[in-house]
């Protein structure tokens, strides 16, 4: 007689994959998926055009700096260095840049405009090479003596052609080629002002340098012949030491490994809003995948107690389901993951023209850091609900309990949150940004919870037992009732609709701000031409130009360059402050100024303006400025202002709105006069319309700076639209997340409430009354969460505008009663795509999937 063959139990990876496709059938898995992808997407998104962005910088650093190290001063390179230099047997190529006026002979129009003058040494460049677009012929390298090489846009504007006359200050030259591309300009950001590049030996003939002017001299360096290998380093290393020490004034070090091209504020905050974005939106979708899993876990209650009846050990249940959302992670972050790489180059599309279009391809790590993120949401907030599931007995399914939190389950959980914590550290690039967004967004879900459980005790407090005699409609009685006989349902409600909410209600408060704070960066009376380095002498003969083109309202200032050297005795070193913004500030030279009065649009904050003793100079200090180099009312500051020492008393403290666009100096002396200094005016006027100034400012005064700024304005103007865009749309996306998380804290409640509705219909409630029933509850559980969320949403919004954005904030006491209003609509909306189908079916239908559940 034949034996009967053994039936051996399916192998565990096999019941995790045949689990995973009925699970996702049936839906039980979509939202956790859903939120997952929508995090990875995000995350990956920024991290792979961060990514790429600094693949492309790396590539081209050599270039994009000039040299292997460059000395960047606002005086020309100091001795010392060059003789470091020598020493050590490297080769240099000096070059200095400022704004300008280029304008062509009266035989060509006589038009002027401004432009980014760069005098360049023998050598140049270093490292790379200029490509023309047009040339006279032989010409290669660099720029001979007596010709200029500009950039296309300056002929174009000018009306100029290969072998013209080129005017620059007092001096006349032959436009010899046209620029295509310049080595060390930049890493592919706009630049404002088009390029005209001379020779080294021909500047002092300009007599554009006067004392007063702005300039950035740099001294780019190679190792030449018989240099020693690592003698870039060695130079780095010594030069930095002489820096440090307080020797050199003004100067700054660029190497390989330090430089970078300084990107504008604007483009900072919208890095610091990307990155937020992405990182609430990972903290969204733990608390969505948190909320699913325990509803997930809840529906699963009988078939766990199933297979403990069939005799299945816990171990065998357990790797069955922690294989299962391994597989549902993996497939949900590499949907995540091809999504971030698609949502980036939507960015790139956005940001051209802001970024170079030839970056290299991205790296592996982004995808490596999204899958990562992925399953430590699934895995450390999805699968600790999960893992209970292996120790129910089969009597624990009457009782619907899934009991406490087993030992294994926490150190999941525990796993999760540092992995996720982890990867926010990596993504947010800022640890202010990091711990402001992290901790407020811990701190939230506490208080939000301890507020929601003192909500429900007082209603519970607040009640009527009896429904009859009360006055109160009897479907606003059972939903109070229903809400305070579930005092753990409900506080995981409002805690968990609050912090989607917040989440939500913190973007749109920081989008809305920051879009604000660039478009007030182009106010529509502000000046729209700046002129600098107008000498003494010419001060009256300028003013009345301005008066016969109908220039009435002008700023009128001196400018006087000078370098703190002091406070209050204390000589000043870059290493005294650890502020890295207050070292920059103590190495470079001030644009100062002085008046007799208040400018009008600077407000006085601090101390009197005018206050000073007879016989000491007044200062009043810009009250930022003051802040980032810890000064106070009553410090005495020493300038040196072309080797003249001059000492004041810090009297008063303004607030300046650098966006206004008008003329502001970080220190004023209050005084009408100061003679003996030398000095340069500045002024700052709207032309009139149809006016011809610039032309015949720049003929009867050569040696004049005017910067037309409507130009520039018109493109910052369009670099914030592309900002703006690349903003709002991956503000989509974690508006996305936030609205799972609402599905996902209504959804939790359904089994719950099945039942409930089942029983109560069958026991003769109409489907109208629990209908009313239900949207009452919903309605007041996500008014509740919206008021809490727009509260808390006021506080850190406040705390990273002021730490992280650097905008001013302004109080919006209205935002928490806006809260609750969208927090009850999201959350009655959410209810009801959730809850629909409860009421609509048979009471018998409904005992039925109630009882199988």
């Amino acid at each position: 007689m034949e034996s009967a063959a053994v039936s051996r139990p399916p192998a565990t990876l096999s019941i995790a994959w045949r689990q995973l496709l009925r699970d996702w059938r049936a839906g039980e898995l979509r939202l956790l998926m859903l939120a997952v992808a929508l995090a990875v997407a995000a995350l990956c998104a920024v991290a792979f055009l961060s990514d790429r962005l600094d693949q492309g910088l790396r590539r081209d650093a050599a270039q994009l700096l000039g040299g292997d190290a460059v000395v960047a001063s606002d005086q020309p390179t100091p001795p010392t260095l060059v003789g470091l230099a020598a020493e050590l047997k490297l080769t240099g190529a000096r070059s200095a840049s400022f704004a300008s006026m280029a304008r062509a002979d009266d035989a060509q129009g006589g038009e002027s405009r401004l432009v980014a003058v760069k005098a360049v040494g023998s050598g140049y460049p270093l490292r790379g090479q200029i490509t023309l677009h047009q040339a006279l012929p032989g010409r290669g390298g660099a720029p001979a003596r007596g010709e200029v090489w500009a950039d296309p846009a300056v002929a174009d504007g000018l009306g100029l052609k290969l072998g013209d006359a080129l005017l620059l200050g007092d001096a006349r030259f032959t436009l010899a080629a046209l620029i295509e591309t310049e080595p060390d300009r930049g890493a592919g950001f706009m630049n404002f002002a088009p390029r005209v590049m001379l020779a080294e030996a021909d500047l002092a003939a300009t007599h554009l340098v006067q004392p007063a002017s702005r300039i950035t001299y740099r001294l780019a360096l190679v190792p030449g012949a018989g240099a020693a290998p690592d003698a870039v380093r060695r130079f780095v290393d010594a030069a930095g030491q002489q820096v440090e020490k307080g020797g050199l004034r003004g100067v700054r070090l660029e190497s390989l490994e330090s430089g970078r091209p300084e990107m504008r504020q604007t483009l900072d905050r919208a890095a610091r809003f990307l990155r937020l974005v992405a990182m609430l939106s990972a903290l969204l979708a733990a608390v969505a995948v948190g909320l699913a899993a325990r509803d997930f876990a809840a529906r699963h209650l009988d078939a766990c107690a199933m297979l403990r009846v069939l005799g299945q050990p816990q171990r065998r249940i357990a790797w069955a389901y922690a294989l299962e959302f391994l597989l549902a992670g993996l497939a949900a972050s590499a949907a995540g993951v091809l999504g971030g790489l698609g949502l980036h180059q939507v960015f790139v599309s956005l940001l051209v023209g802001l970024i170079d279009a030839s970056l290299p391809p991205p790296s592996a790590w982004p995808a490596l850091l999204g899958l990562g993120l992925g399953l430590s949401l699934l895995l450390g907030f999805g699968l600790p609900p999960v893992l209970q599931l292996a120790a129910v007995p089969p009597l624990r399914v009457i009782r619907r309990d899934l009991g406490a939190p087993k030992a294994g389950s926490l150190l999941v959980l525990g796993a999760g949150v540092a992995g996720l914590g982890a990867i926010l550290v990596v993504l947010a690039g800022d640890m202010k940004l990091g711990a402001i967004a992290a901790a407020g967004f811990a701190g939230a879900v506490l208080l939000f919870a301890a507020l929601a459980w003192a909500a429900v005790w007082l209603l519970r407090r607040l009640v009527p037992v009896n429904v009859s005699g009360t006055g109160l409609p009897r479907w606003l009685l059972l939903a109070t009732r229903q809400v305070a006989a579930r005092p753990g349902f409900a506080v995981m409600q409002v805690a968990s609709l609050a912090v989607g909410l917040l989440a939500l209600a913190l973007l749109v408060l920081l989008r809305t701000d920051l879009i604000a704070s660039w478009r007030r960066a182009t106010p529509a009376a502000a000046p729209d031409r700046f002129v600098i380095n107008i000498q003494p002498d010419q001060g009256e003969a300028f003013r009345k130009a301005l008066a016969d083109a109908g220039v009435a309202r002008f700023d009128w200032y001196p400018m006087i360059r000078g370098r703190l050297t002091a406070i209050d005795g204390a000589a000043v070193q870059a290493g005294r402050f650890a502020d890295e913004r207050a070292q920059r500030l103590a190495e470079r030279e001030f644009n100062l100024s002085h008046a007799a009065e208040v400018p009008a649009h600077n407000d006085i904050v601090a101390g009197r303006w005018g206050s000073a003793a007879a016989g000491e100079l007044g200062l009043s200090v810009e009250a930022g400025l003051a802040t980032t180099l810890g000064l106070r009312l009553g410090d005495t500051l020493a300038f040196d202002i072309a080797g003249q020492p001059v000492q004041g008393r810090i009297t008063s403290l303004r607030k300046v709105d650098w966006s206004s666009m008008r003329v502001n100096f970080f220190v004023l002396f209050e005084t009408a006069a100061l003679p003996d200094l030398p000095s340069t005016q500045i002024a700052a006027f709207r032309l009139p319309a149809g006016a011809r100034l610039d032309r015949d400012l720049a003929r009867r005064f050569p040696n004049l700076t005017v910067i037309d700024v409507s130009a520039q304005l018109n493109q910052v103007q369009g670099v914030l639209d592309q900002v703006i865009q690349a903003v709002q749309f991956l503000f989509g996306f974690t508006l996305a997340t936030g609205l799972v998380v609402l599905l996902a804290a209504v959804g939790s409640t359904r089994e719950a409430r099945t039942r409930e509705f089942a029983l109560m219909r069958a026991l003769g409630a109409p489907a109208a009354l629990l209908a009313r029933v239900q949207r009452a509850e919903l309605l007041g559980v996500g008014a509740l969460a919206g008021f809490l969320a727009g509260a808390v949403a006021l506080l850190l919004a406040a705390l990273l505008a002021r730490f992280v954005f650097e905008f001013d904030w302004q109080l919006k006491p209205w935002v928490p009663f806006a809260g609750a209003a969208c927090g009850a609509l999201l959350a009655w909306s959410a209810g009801w795509w959730s809850l629909r189908g409860v009421l609509r079916r048979p009471v018998v239908q409904t005992l039925r999937e109630a009882q199988a559940e």
